[in-house]
């Protein structure tokens, strides 16, 4: 079945339920071939997603070059292509060694400079464009301005909304790993989205106490990404990993009891962590990390999985979910 679309909060700019999230073919972790990405997206693709996402940090270039390059035979008005600003690439010569220490399995061939300023801004979707080699970018994050926050109020977020007024961005917004922040952005700028990264998950439901409630208020769209917590939710098995760290033993036990729950309605965990977040109106996609055609077909398959409603039921019978958490009744 097609994921279904909606409009990315009070924005016109169409997201899929599913979105394609381009870290992994940016050699997140562990290398990539240039077939394995191009396969990876054209899998998402044949899944029936449209909504795309990179950054420049992601493999220091190479998730944007790899998705523009993949997706540059496709009618550009039938799919949404974000990506992110704040950090700048400069290159460095004779630098030498790779990027894991950043995450990415990639030559160390530039430097990341952090920069909200609103030149550094521009200079960012320049960038990305020239990378891309796409004539738009439909939706512009902030990229974990965590300790830049001031800054990125007062500087970045003008300088986007600038651009989406000059009508070179369809949506803006940011994308951070907390909520607090994202809180507060929401509060005062003019945001059209928020991208919030493993904080409304089946195991954290961190985004729910402020975020989702603004959100919904504001006519902000969410984009929840890590809903698999960063692999413990795909597979809960001892050494598996929360937020990029080995799993406490109390959420291992914890990922384990929803596996099982999940598995006596028949449901894989994965189809219920990814149908979670569609429990609040808020929410209007869910991003995942895909490096292969394999994994973008099961995440297509996963999110079409009838998740029957005595699932969520039993899950907050059993205090596995806290009672007020907003679920779906059903999957579509």
């Amino acid at each position: 079945m097609t994921p279904r679309r909606s409009a990315l909060g009070r924005s016109t700019v169409p997201v899929t339920e599913l979105a394609f999230g381009a870290a992994g073919i940016g050699n997140l972790f562990t290398p990539v071939t240039d077939a394995e990405a191009e396969e990876a997206v054209a899998a998402a693709w044949e899944s029936g997603v449209r909504y795309f996402d990179t950054a420049p940090h992601y493999g220091l270039g190479l998730s944007e070059r790899r998705l523009g390059q993949a997706l540059r035979g496709r009618p550009r008005d039938a799919y949404t292509l974000s990506t992110k600003v704040g950090r700048l690439l400069r290159p460095a010569p004779g630098r030498g060694g790779d990027d894991l220490a950043d995450g990415f399995a990639v030559p160390a061939t530039h430097r990341r400079v952090w920069d909200f300023s609103a030149a550094g801004v521009r200079r960012s979707i320049e960038d990305s464009l020239e990378r891309l080699g796409l004539d738009r970018i439909d939706i512009a994050y902030l990229h974990d301005p965590d300790d830049h926050a001031e800054q990125a109020l007062t500087e970045a977020y003008p300088a986007l909304a600038q651009l989406r007024a000059e009508g070179l961005l369809g949506a803006i917004g940011v994308g951070m790993n907390q909520a607090g922040l994202l809180a507060r952005f929401i509060r005062e700028t003019d945001l059209d989205a928020v991208l919030l990264a493993g904080r409304y998950s089946l195991l954290d439901q961190r985004g729910l106490t402020e975020l989702l409630p603004l959100a919904a208020a504001r006519g902000v769209g969410v984009v929840i990404g890590g809903v698999f917590n960063s692999g413990l939710l795909a597979d809960p098995r001892p050494g598996a990993t929360f937020d990029y760290a080995a799993a406490p033993a109390d959420l291992l036990a914890r990922a384990l009891e929803l596996k099982a729950v999940c598995e006596r309605h028949g449901v894989p965990l994965r189809a219920a962590a990814l149908r979670f977040p569609f429990g609040h109106p808020a929410v209007a996609s869910v991003l995942v990390g895909t490096r292969n055609a394999a994994e973008a077909r099961d995440a297509a398959t996963m999110l079409d999985h009838p998740v029957p409603a005595a699932l969520w039921t039993e899950l907050k019978d059993r205090e596995l979910l806290p009672p007020g958490v907003p679920t779906p009744e059903e999957a579509h």
